[in-house]
């Protein structure tokens, strides 16, 4: 955990890294960490890495890179919310993301981009300097090529670049592409496994989960939930549940979102954790929003923030900066 503290206080005074870039770096130390984990399957040359700027330590971008050495190519029931707050500090893990399946499965919007198309979402962040108190609001507008095959604009903190496709042989998670969403199962168990690598086209839904596993399908499930606003019917709510199924992940309860609702918070604190929480309201369970931290500089200089980040605003666009 040094050499990742290292690097998410590095700031180089340059822009920040592309999602791509930003978690090859994180996958390459995670793979370090969790040996013999299958991070990264390797029968072709490795990924490269190439750092640049600011480490963000936030799930909330989480983007898993892995070098492909193929050509591949009855939704639960949730628990219903219940229909008034329960007592915050006694509600569980399984409680609050039964609930939030629940909710998703009344309100899921049904989409199916082109390959073609853009995913557009505009997310809302507040910021604040843990230190000095001072906060700082920034919108971030987001254009994500739906099969990543062509350039995306991405935005982190009011900042934004071209992310460009991923090179030959690669593959970016979490993914737009609906075909390979449409492949992964909509059973909670059945996803925990094949989140183990979400690029398997064929995965072991047999095979035992290790100690091992868990910490990579956790990031798997969160990068999922928070970065990929259209998916198939059912995946969604299917991911709540299984999440609720990852050893290490726990309530927090009266966490305030980005809006100064009061909601409960869920996060992981399992081996190679972040400081980052799913906030989900307390009666329904809608996901609201999601808390972060970031720091930059090192010693005397080195700043601390906490972010809250919301959903404002998603859309199916044709091309690149182009508003619904």
């Amino acid at each position: 955990m040094h050499d990742l503290d290292q690097l998410r206080d590095w700031d180089a005074e340059a822009p920040p890294l592309d999602d791509e870039t930003r978690h090859r770096v994180r996958v390459r130390l995670f793979a370090a960490m969790h040996e013999p984990a299958p991070v990264v399957r390797r029968r072709r040359p490795v990924v490269r890495i190439a750092l640049a700027g600011t480490v963000a330590a936030a799930v909330a971008a989480t983007v898993l890179v892995a070098v492909r050495d193929d050509d591949g190519a009855a939704p639960r029931t949730a628990t219903p919310p219940v229909g008034s707050a329960p007592a915050m500090q006694n509600v569980s893990v399984q409680t609050v993301l039964n609930g939030a399946a629940a909710y998703e499965r009344a309100h899921e919007t049904t989409a199916a981009p082109r390959d073609d198309q853009f995913i557009y979402t505009k997310e809302i962040v507040k910021e604040r300097n843990q230190k000095t108190g001072r906060t700082n609001t920034y919108v971030d507008e987001n254009w994500r090529s739906v099969d990543d095959s062509q350039r995306s604009w991405v935005m982190e903190v009011g900042k934004g670049w071209w992310s460009n496709p991923p090179g030959k042989n690669e593959s970016v998670w979490p993914t737009q592409d609906w075909t390979l969403l449409e492949r992964l199962p909509t059973d909670p168990d059945k996803l925990l496994r094949a989140m183990r690598d979400p690029f398997d086209t064929k995965p072991d839904y047999s095979g035992a989960i290790g100690k091992a596993d868990w910490p990579m399908i956790h990031f798997s499930l969160a990068g999922l939930l928070y970065r990929v606003p259209v998916m198939p019917k059912g995946l969604r709510a299917a991911a709540y549940e299984a999440l609720g199924k990852v050893p290490g992940v726990k309530t927090i309860p009266g966490i305030t979102d980005a809006k100064g609702r009061t909601g409960i918070g869920i996060s992981y604190s399992g081996v190679g954790s972040m400081d980052s929480t799913f906030i989900f309201d307390p009666k329904t369970y809608e996901f609201l929003g999601f808390r972060d931290a970031r720091s930059s500089g090192d010693g005397k200089d080195k700043k601390t923030y906490t972010q809250l980040t919301y959903l404002d605003e998603w859309a199916i666009v044709d091309k690149v900066k182009q508003r619904p």
